[in-house]
């Protein structure tokens, strides 16, 4: 895995995409709850806000 850098200056925008090594896979739509409830996991502990998706 890449060692990404950040740059954690306030009010940064990072942009991030979610992949499965198995392209063919339907698992990210299958549980894309599991996603959505660890992004809000993050939001809690890391508090920041997303400018799309639900």
């Amino acid at each position: 895995m890449v060692n990404y850098r950040r740059n954690y200056l306030k009010g940064g925008k990072y942009f991030f995409t979610v992949a499965l090594r198995d392209r063919s896979s339907k698992l990210l739509i299958e549980r894309i709850e599991l996603l959505r409830e660890a992004v809000q996991v993050a939001q809690l502990r890391d508090e920041f806000t997303k400018d799309c998706c639900p």
